[in-house]
């Protein structure tokens, strides 16, 4: 099921900001729109996916977009917490301590393999992804405006890697994978003169511009019919034989905001049933943990959204109305 954004005009705004990615990202506009609706849902994104597909350069790409701070930390085993939210250390001229910033203190922070960072340092993301704050020493340090994190993992190779806990995946908002290029954008790529040189775009919005799309965004209007459908589907995960572990209420909220994004996004004021049908995948798949004596019902958590969302009745005919 892939997005509607594409086959719908966008608002301008959204579509500038698209249009500057795609200088760097060629023929991955599906993937581009709904990273760009989790930043306006001030959400992280979890990007799992073979390497050399281009996340870094997205993500990168995004930053650059928007003029905002760019940090990358190497998840490898050695790194240690402080390498991720900073430490303090005594200053020999003042003979205070202060606060030496971590990788944390960005708007966009990329975590690369994520799964290969010991459970110690993915415990320190927890509250920076859920609080947007760093707690150190008694002291707490706010993440600039706005912050998300981008992670990574290499969904094929598990040697040295450290499952992420389901407590960490329910803070990503939505789980991506850009997969490889269709033959013809991959050889659009091949004449690109950029594809190796460093990311260097203009900005086309300030991080203040975000800031303010943020909250157009929690305005959008749900209709009591659409958030019954939203819960019909929750739901369905919560009470199925074949699911072990269903939606929490965070992955609710956070399907309806990725659904009130898109809706801004296509220059709507409201929420559509076909809002939360495109986002669903996304926003819900990677909370789902599927039965292991029933793996044979949903070959993947994708697949069990999909069917879900096709069993559930849409609002308008529920009841025959």
């Amino acid at each position: 099921m892939k997005s509607k954004m594409e086959n719908f005009v966008l608002n301008d705004t959204v579509n500038n900001l698209a249009d500057n990615i795609e200088k760097i990202i060629i023929g991955k506009r599906d993937c581009i729109l709904k990273v760009i609706a989790a930043m306006l849902c001030g959400g992280h994104v979890l990007l799992e996916d073979v390497p050399g597909v281009g996340k870094t350069r997205l993500v990168a790409a995004l930053a650059s977009s928007v003029n905002g701070k760019f940090n990358r930390i190497q998840m490898t085993p050695d790194v240690m917490p402080s390498d991720v939210i900073g430490y303090t250390m005594i200053n020999p001229e003042t003979k205070r301590f202060e606060y030496r910033e971590g990788a944390a203190m960005c708007n966009f922070l990329l975590a690369d393999e994520i799964n290969r960072a010991s459970p110690k340092v993915q415990s320190s993301l927890l509250e920076i992804m859920d609080e947007k704050q760093i707690s150190l020493d008694s002291n707490t340090y706010v993440l600039p405006k706005p912050f998300m994190t981008l992670a990574t993992q290499n969904p094929v190779e598990t040697y040295g890697t450290y499952h992420l806990p389901e407590a960490q995946m329910d803070r990503f908002l939505i789980r991506i994978s850009l997969g490889y290029l269709a033959p013809r954008d991959e050889m659009s790529l091949m004449d690109s003169t950029h594809h190796n040189e460093k990311v260097n775009l203009k900005p086309v919005l300030s991080t203040r511009h975000i800031e303010d799309l943020q909250e157009e965004v929690k305005g959008i209007y749900t209709h009591a019919m659409v958030k019954e459908y939203i819960m019909d589907i929750v739901s369905a995960t919560r009470d199925n034989e074949n699911i072990k572990l269903g939606i929490s209420p965070r992955g609710t909220l956070g399907l309806n905001m990725m659904a009130k994004a898109m809706a801004l996004m296509l220059g709507r004021e409201y929420i559509v049933p076909d809002d939360v049908i495109s986002m669903a995948p996304c926003v819900l798949a990677h909370r789902l943990i599927l039965s292991p004596n029933r793996s044979e019902a949903y070959a993947t958590q994708e697949m069990a959204i999909r069917e879900i969302i096709r069993t559930t009745p849409l609002p308008e005919t529920r009841g025959g109305g």
